[in-house]
């Protein structure tokens, strides 16, 4: 900008000399008399208005650079307000990929402490069980018989481990039952784990011929609501609403609704912590729009909407188009 206003002031310094020199020159040579007495006996050119009409001209010239000026001071505002706004999105990307690191090897420790702790104590006992039955093999049969129920407790305990496992790294069921049985689940085992809280599913529509992209996107957006109603709000309540809708112009929308009654919180201006901005990435990724509504005292409200693609009839079956 030092730059810009420097080259300004240059070119206002010449159009002040070529005007003094202009002026100079014109009453050294008396430029208006001689003008006077050439066109003075041309009076059919009517060159005594060319003055007016260059006046006019100078104005609207004038008032057109005017305009430009604010045109462009308009677009230089706008660009600011755009170079803001993709630097904050810059910010939140780089934060949210470092998150992602963070997590990913967050969750690769605790697999790895579970599968040393649990499977790798566990698989250890089982083969000290299977070799005490194989060099007693002339044991009497109720210490082999004793000897084998343990085997049998430890491996229905590694199948219980190994089911927890993969229902951290996949939803239990997603692929096979589809979405809505997948969240039955999901409730279920919330349930559990919250006893003193009242979880309640509410799901319109069919959600089981989604793209597995929006499938798992409202999978995980549940999983994260339950996680913050227990985590932060101190919730009694816990209402999930997912609603099938069909627009005007035929496109599929699902549109999701998490509400408890908890502690609630002043919402920052960033849009709140990783879990929420990681909500907001994925529904964002997918096209869809997300909000997030809190105030102290009045729990939390989290909407989503997600557009699928419109179904097409093959062979009298719905099914989803790619």
């Amino acid at each position: 900008m030092s730059g810009y206003g420097s080259r300004a002031r240059q070119d206002l310094i010449i159009v002040g000399i070529l005007t003094g020199g202009f002026a100079l020159l014109s009453v050294k040579l008396d430029l208006s008399e001689s003008l006077f007495r050439w066109t003075h006996t041309r009076e059919w050119l009517q060159l005594d208005e060319l003055p007016q009409i260059l006046l006019l001209l100078a104005g609207l010239l004038a008032w057109f650079a005017l305009r430009r000026a604010w045109e462009l001071r308009a677009e230089l505002s706008r660009r600011r307000t755009a170079e803001a706004q993709l630097a904050t999105a810059l910010n939140e990307i780089r934060r949210l990929g470092r998150r992602a690191v963070d997590v990913q090897e967050s969750e690769r420790r605790a697999l790895a402490r579970e599968m040393h702790d649990e499977l790798g104590q566990y698989l250890v006992a089982i083969r000290l069980d299977a070799t005490s039955i194989r060099d007693n093999a002339g044991s009497t049969p109720a210490a082999a018989s004793a000897v084998a129920a343990t085997i049998v407790s430890h491996v229905e305990h590694v199948q219980s481990v190994v089911r927890d496992i993969i229902g951290r790294l996949r939803p239990a069921g997603l692929d096979e039952l589809g979405l809505a049985a997948a969240l039955e689940n999901c409730i279920e085992d919330w349930r559990r784990r919250l006893p003193e809280a009242g979880i309640h599913l509410l799901i319109q529509g069919d959600l089981d011929g989604l793209d597995e992209d929006v499938s798992l996107a409202l999978y995980r957006l549940t999983q994260e609501s339950l996680t913050n109603a227990s985590r932060h709000a101190a919730a009694s309540r816990v209402q999930i609403a997912l609603m099938e809708e069909t627009g005007p112009d035929g496109v599929r929308k699902v549109a999701f609704c998490a509400e408890d009654n908890g502690c609630g919180a002043t919402m920052p201006a960033s849009g709140g912590g990783f879990g929420l901005a990681g909500m907001r990435e994925r529904v964002q990724s997918l096209g869809g729009a997300f909000l997030v509504e809190s105030r102290p005292g009045e729990g939390f409200r989290v909407r989503a909407s997600v557009c699928c693609a419109p179904r097409q009839i093959v062979d009298g079956v719905g099914s989803d188009a790619n």
